[in-house]
């Protein structure tokens, strides 16, 4: 019991539901971005990402479930590909990158959980913290619809929502759509 929303699925992939080269498709994401994948469960947005970046760019993997960290590396591994980076980390206390060094960065289906569990302005301090002056975050979040894919209705987030969450640290909304059956994205701009 004692789960407060029942909506932390760890390993829980949406590789099913959404289409990592649509996600990418809405970035431009470009050869030598370095590119953050935050809550990138099991990586199949980060293993598109990676063939966009080429040689010259980088890819990090973040997710605070090891267990989808490792399946994650493990197919790396199996596939060869180098430019990579998997790390386990908790994004309400730090992400294990550097100030100002991430061109592009995608949240996919996350951002509800941490509105559910009050966690949003330690997360965005790090997102912000991370991503270049002028760099992308974009969210990827389930439309509030009722299916049977997703989190709880309650806890789904509007395009509106996510404008309010992330706004007042410091990233200016270019937009959102609809992706996919169930998702859309919202794209924004850093703008301090």
């Amino acid at each position: 019991m004692g789960e407060k929303h029942g909506h932390k699925h760890p390993g829980k992939s949406s590789r099913d539901v959404l289409s990592a080269g649509d996600v990418l498709k809405n970035l431009d994401l470009k050869k030598g971005d370095k590119f953050l994948d935050a809550g990138c469960g099991d990586g199949y947005i980060s293993m598109e990402a990676s063939k966009l970046v080429e040689d010259e760019g980088k890819v990090y993997a973040v997710d605070v479930y090891e267990k989808s960290i490792d399946a994650l590396r493990e197919e790396i591994q199996n596939r060869g590909i180098t430019n990579i980076e998997t790390k386990i980390a908790d994004m309400t206390k730090k992400i294990p990158l550097k100030d100002n060094s991430i061109d592009k960065c995608v949240m996919a289906n996350v951002m509800h959980g941490f509105v559910a569990e009050g966690e949003v302005p330690e997360v965005m301090e790090e997102i912000r913290r991370v991503i270049k002056p002028e760099g992308t975050f974009a969210l990827v979040e389930f439309r509030k619809i009722q299916s049977q894919h997703g989190p709880p209705f309650e806890i789904r987030l509007t395009p509106a929502d996510v404008e309010d969450v992330i706004s007042p640290y410091g990233f200016q909304v270019q937009g959102s759509e609809e992706i996919g059956t169930y998702h859309y994205i919202v794209k924004a701009v850093k703008t301090e």
